[in-house]
């Protein structure tokens, strides 16, 4: 038999909402850089199979992961600048720099369109959320 749930602490709550913030923070870079990839692939007709589609994604994932460790983008998941800026530029640097040293295109029109984009989402999507936050908490 147990007794009654002891109450939650605002900080416990606090935890909780940035661990499900984090992981949907770092869902919504991942799809980000999946829907990158499938768009390039199917405007070049490369076929939309997952492995190509992982195959094209897979540079620039392990960017936005290295990102978010060097921008310890968990602490402020919903930052544009200071987790944003740092996520976007490693997902694009690295994802570069590794589709180069792997033998992948790294024409400059696939390097200006491919920064436009994950800059528009990566660090887009959180400029919007942070937005809309601060027009609810008013």
């Amino acid at each position: 038999m147990t007794g009654p749930a002891a109450p939650v602490s605002p900080e416990a709550r606090a935890r909780a909402r940035l661990t499900v913030g984090s992981i949907m923070s770092f869902d919504v870079d991942v799809v980000a850089v999946l829907v990158f990839a499938t768009v390039g692939r199917s405007t070049h007709e490369h076929g939309l199979d997952v492995v190509g589609i992982l195959g094209t994604a897979w540079p620039f994932l392990v960017g936005t992961v290295l990102g978010w460790i060097v921008s310890r983008a968990w602490r402020r998941p919903f930052a544009p600048w200071s987790t944003g800026l740092v996520v976007w530029a490693f997902t694009w640097g690295l994802g570069m720099a590794l589709r180069a040293g792997t033998g992948g295109g790294t024409a400059p029109a696939f390097m200006l369109v491919a920064l436009g984009f994950l800059g528009l989402t990566l660090v887009g999507w959180r400029a919007v959320a942070t937005l809309v936050m601060s027009r609810r908490a008013a």
